[in-house]
């Protein structure tokens, strides 16, 4: 995962406490929840394209090596 989809889903999970709090004290407020489906169905969109770049981009050799040795 990246630092910018980490750093999504943490967003995503201190909003989600945030209204949860504001629900108890305050009462329901349907569009909070909302928002806050809309920016989780847009964090795990995020994620799905960070999976699927993780498997479609190639790796690179690692530092100090040179490869796979011939034989």
């Amino acid at each position: 995962m990246s630092g910018s989809t980490k750093a999504m889903t943490i967003v995503t999970c201190a909003v989600l406490v945030l209204i949860t709090a504001y629900t108890v004290a305050l009462g329901s407020s349907g569009w909070l929840w909302f928002g806050w489906i809309v920016l989780g169905v847009a964090t795990i969109g995020m994620a799905a394209a960070d999976s699927t770049e993780a498997l479609t981009t190639p790796r690179r050799p690692r530092a100090g090596g040179t490869g796979p040795t011939p034989r």
